[in-house]
């Protein structure tokens, strides 16, 4: 133990990433992959987030536990996160729920879909487990949480964001005291407990754990005998260490990853249409919350080797022209102007087209003349020449999914049976 005194905590820990989420809010996005695997950023997909904090905190052993719709997510799990290699004590596994200790197929929660894994985690023998949810989007040191969880002599650390307090409605709250340890856990509480130095905030659960793994594996197992439980780490394993033992919070604010670009500390939960939106065209602005060119703190992502973004035509009325827009490797702007957009790999968009805030994910193609504005375009849709979208939302409703607050999301199907 002595020549690991001045190591960093992370060479101990293991991350395991909670992947299984359906995302249903998402609608369309979700029908065919798991909301980790959605495309979000121009390259990268949401789990990439995770797993990137991680890599960049010191992290070398690496599981993900996947589950609904899971094929596109461990496709890209294979293909953009199998450099870690054992012979250096790493190791990155792919755990689908696979009746290894259940004859039931599915994970049952959240704690099961560790439980179930219990043989592997042991098997590496890691000293720490950082538990993550890999559907959120956001920048943190998972070093600086694990170093407080071994300070406070902690059971459980929980990560927490700082919310307004009557926003804090839907999550799970913390009701912490002056030191913040986590005197009760309440879940969706109508009228959440504020936190002692900022009455007016709560403490809401970002679905993050730090566990001592012998420590851990004992209360999954515990768990596991407990008739009636829920197998959710939310809803049965931390409510009981916070009765039975001792759970602190973590906040946020204090792992955060910021560049200098950056003023606020970054997470959002991508989880409905209209956060999704928002999320990604933010980053076509000048200086954008998330800074997703800190080359300090990379995301890492499967690169596809592609050809350069080519922008042609220059005649007025028509010509190739991006304007306050990410646009991706092997796409061709051709005549057509973009506004505000984000636009993935792959995409063709001919002479005419007009773009206007539109989140478009790989291989689009947009057919002339067409007018699109304030949409979501799903992978690999084709939009016929000519069709206008943005500009009568009672026709947009009828025709496509249409959002609370106005936006579009578009998928093949919907385009097959307006040509049908």
């Amino acid at each position: 133990m002595e020549a690991k005194k001045n190591q960093p905590l992370a060479r101990d820990a293991m991350a395991y990433v909670l992947a299984g989420g359906r995302g249903s809010r998402l609608k369309e996005l979700t029908d065919r992959r798991a909301k980790p695997a959605v495309y979000f950023g121009g390259k990268t997909r949401i789990i990439d987030f995770a797993l990137s904090n991680a890599l960049n905190s010191g992290i070398r052993r690496m599981g993900v536990a996947t589950q609904y719709k899971a094929h596109s997510l461990i496709r890209h799990l294979q293909r953009g996160w199998n450099f870690l290699r054992p012979e250096r004590n790493e190791s990155f596994d792919i755990l689908p729920a696979s009746q290894r200790v259940s004859e039931t197929q599915w994970y049952e929660g959240t704690a099961d879909a560790v439980y179930q894994n219990i043989d592997i985690i042991e098997a590496y023998d890691p000293e720490y487990m950082v538990i993550l949810a890999g559907d959120h989007i956001y920048k943190m040191d998972y070093e600086l949480m694990l170093r407080q969880h071994v300070e406070a002599k902690a059971d459980v650390t929980v990560g927490c964001l700082e919310v307004p307090r009557m926003e804090a409605t839907g999550f799970g709250v913390m009701h912490v005291d002056e030191k913040d340890n986590i005197i009760a856990f309440v879940e969706k509480p109508a009228d959440p407990p504020g936190i002692p130095d900022k009455p007016e905030f709560a403490l809401a659960s970002m679905g993050i754990y730090v566990f001592k793994t012998k420590f851990l594996m004992d209360q999954l197992r515990r768990d596991a005998a407990e008739p009636g439980s829920s197998r959710d780490f939310g809803k049965d394993i931390i409510p009981y260490i916070v009765e039975h033992g001792k759970a602190v919070a973590h906040r946020f604010a204090k792992s955060c990853v910021r560049s200098t670009s950056e003023a606020q500390a970054y997470w959002r939960d991508v989880g409905t249409i209209d956060a999704y939106w928002e999320a990604n065209i933010d980053l076509t602005d000048i200086t954008p919350e998330l800074d997703l060119y800190d080359r300090d703190w990379p995301i890492w992502t499967y690169a596809e080797l592609k050809p350069p973004a080519k922008f042609v035509h220059d005649e007025d009325g028509r010509r190739g022209s991006a304007v306050s827009s990410l646009v991706s490797g092997d796409c061709i702007v051709s005549g057509a102007a973009l506004k505000r957009s984000l636009i993935f790999t792959g995409a063709r968009i001919n002479s005419y087209a007009k773009l206007e805030d539109v989140v478009m994910l790989p291989d689009c193609h947009v057919g002339r003349s067409a007018s699109l504005k304030r949409v979501v375009i799903d992978h690999g849709v084709r939009i016929p020449e000519g069709l206008v979208v943005g500009e009568d939302p009672v026709l947009d409703a009828k025709r496509f999914r249409l959002s609370e607050k106005g936006i579009c999301l578009i998928t093949q199907d919907m385009i097959n049976k307006l040509e049908a």
